[in-house]
């Protein structure tokens, strides 16, 4: 009679044993199940960029980009939102902080009147999303932080009841699971000279126009964490074996565009210099279709050769934009501020450059 109680105690323990390490595998399964995007082997992803897409269409003329990107998350442009600070500081040069709109909704804050990124990103981003190429979410507005730091990027301490940012950016990511061997992998220019044979020439026209626009906004931070490779929403079944039916590359950083690009970046010579941006032409070399991109000291573009099924793709997209679709793109980014070109010139020199895209054409057999 004195054993049964310590025998008892030792089927519990077993059966504890077995029933945690089962739990344990159904985890591990799960995990796995859930999350094979984030963890591609270098197989996997030299094929999903082999077959990703770079475009999709939209109706040009019908897009709104004062308005921008709607459902659920939008911010109506100038808006007021309150949040909550997130004690996270997070990666890059420009002032940004993160913070809680609600209970697990946290986002990304661009934030200050001399932070070029606030301005030129509305404006890219609005730009790429009109013409269906892939771009993260920006939306111009007025932020009131509690618990905010006067200024969270340069001093998190101390921390105020409220800090208001009269000129701030609030940042949506581009719907779609990440696709990477590593954190933040993202992908360099060079590679999206793989295609898949199949259907080379639609790949290769649409990422030419890619790399033409990259020129245009004089994309000058290009490294490869500044764009993103995703797993467009609406293949969930396929994740499970590590496939995503509709990979798609993407750029998610323009900050640092409306300027020139130089060596290092630099923001006021990159970002929103109307002076600079509006000087260069498109054509490094236009008997060639050589593009017209300093190469940075981190960056993987440097003066690229477009195709002319390339430059005629993108042209088609860019004539369809009118001159009022233009303004409200500048205007919701809030150029034209005291002591910069007006938008109006800032309209004016983009349709210019639209017109050296439109007017050329590029050699047989490019």
């Amino acid at each position: 009679m004195t054993l049964r109680p310590s025998l008892t105690l030792a089927s519990v323990l077993v059966a504890v044993t077995i029933a945690t390490g089962a739990l344990s595998l159904q985890a591990d399964q799960a995990a796995t199940a859930q999350a094979p995007l984030e963890h591609l082997t270098k197989e996997q992803r030299r094929d999903a960029i082999a077959h990703a897409a770079v475009w999709s269409p939209t109706n040009i003329p019908s897009m709104d980009l004062r308005a921008g990107p709607q459902g659920k998350g939008a911010f109506a442009p100038f808006s007021t939102v309150t949040c909550d600070y997130v004690d996270e500081k997070p990666s890059g040069a420009a002032p940004k902080f993160f913070c809680a709109v609600a209970p697990g909704d946290e986002v990304k804050v661009k934030y200050g009147g001399n932070n070029v990124e606030v301005y030129a990103e509305v404006a890219a981003t609005r730009l790429l999303w009109a013409l269906g190429f892939g771009a993260d979410r920006m939306y111009p507005v007025r932020v009131v932080c509690r618990g905010c730091p006067a200024d969270p990027y340069a001093d998190t301490k101390p921390k105020l009841p409220e800090a208001t940012f009269e000129v701030a950016a609030i940042e949506r990511k581009m719907p779609g699971k990440t696709m990477e061997t590593h954190s933040d992998e993202g992908w360099s220019w060079a590679e999206l000279d793989s295609i898949d044979a199949t259907d080379g020439a639609t790949q290769r026209a649409q990422r030419d126009a890619l790399k033409l626009v990259a020129v245009l906004l004089q994309h000058t931070d290009n490294k490869p964490k500044q764009q993103r490779l995703i797993c467009l929403p609406g293949e969930s079944a396929a994740e499970t074996d590590g496939v995503c039916g509709k990979p798609f590359m993407m750029i998610s950083d323009v900050g640092l565009t409306f300027g020139r690009a130089n060596e290092f970046n630099r923001s006021r010579l990159s970002g929103v210099n109307f002076e600079r941006w509006s000087d260069l032409r498109v054509w490094k070399d236009p008997k060639a279709c050589v593009g017209k991109l300093s190469g940075s000291a981190t960056g993987t573009l440097t003066d690229p050769r477009i195709s002319e099924a390339g430059r005629k793709f993108l042209a088609d997209l860019l004539v369809q934009l009118s001159d009022v679709q233009l303004h409200d793109m500048f205007e919701v980014a809030r150029f034209g501020q005291p002591g910069d070109a007006s938008i109006d010139q800032w309209v004016a020199a983009f349709k210019h450059k639209r017109d050296e895209i439109v007017g050329l054409t590029c050699p047989a057999g490019r």
